[in-house]
């Protein structure tokens, strides 16, 4: 939700913004196959009735709807995500990051596919266009594993303990899915922070590659 918040946002602006996707594991202790379904996962982690769990997503479901986007929570099919986020770090060396993290985002929060299973990976990465015996090959063995690492120890860096978490210009942050209202604002701030305001309109002499002019009493 808060990635697509930052789009929405940013077809308002009328700046170039480049973002950057980032790795970073909710549970990198995460088994790859899970029996558990996610209202049972959360259940046990904080104590609650399946009832109760089912009713906390609820309103994630709403937002999510809200911003054009479905969560089927109820076959979302949990797993460890660490070669998914390989897979999206191949996928950057081929200009396809965007693609990739587009795709398995909807894979699991829409799709219940298994994001953990290397044979679901390498079919999503054939559909945004990677060659589906390199994505293959890739994920059999440990390549991009040390990029993923650096990552996520970039994240503890800067003390980033959940997601969505946005960095603008390694100085300003944004933490959880935020509206689109907040996004405009915050970079429209930080645009007008960063551009140069001209404080004497002229009145000094000013050299360029044509000489310099000398500017006429008044």
């Amino acid at each position: 939700m808060g990635k697509r918040h930052l789009e929405d946002a940013i077809k308002q602006i009328n700046h170039p913004i480049e973002v950057t996707y980032r790795c970073f594991e909710l549970d990198p202790t995460a088994e790859r196959d899970i029996k558990d379904n996610m209202y049972e996962k959360l259940s046990k982690k904080y104590g609650m009735t399946i009832e109760q769990a089912k009713a906390n997503t609820q309103n994630m479901v709403q937002m999510a709807r809200n911003a054009g986007l479905e969560f089927n929570i109820d076959t979302v099919v949990l797993t460890n995500t660490f070669d998914a986020h390989r897979l999206t770090m191949f996928a950057k060396t081929k200009g396809l990051m965007k693609e990739m993290t587009d795709r398995l985002l909807r894979a699991y929060f829409t799709d219940s596919i298994h994001i953990g299973d290397h044979a679901a990976l390498a079919d999503l990465a054939e559909e945004v266009g990677l060659n589906r015996e390199e994505a293959e090959k890739m994920l059999a063995g440990d390549e991009f594993a040390d990029e993923v690492r650096a990552d996520e120890q970039l994240a503890q860096q800067y003390r980033i303990t959940g997601v969505p978490f946005f960095l603008i210009n390694k100085k300003y942050a944004l933490n959880g899915a935020q509206p689109t209202e907040m996004f405009v604002k915050a970079l429209q701030k930080i645009i007008a922070e960063d551009e140069i305001t001209v404080l004497n309109d002229n009145d000094g002499m000013i050299c360029d590659d044509d000489g310099c002019e000398i500017p006429k009493k008044k």
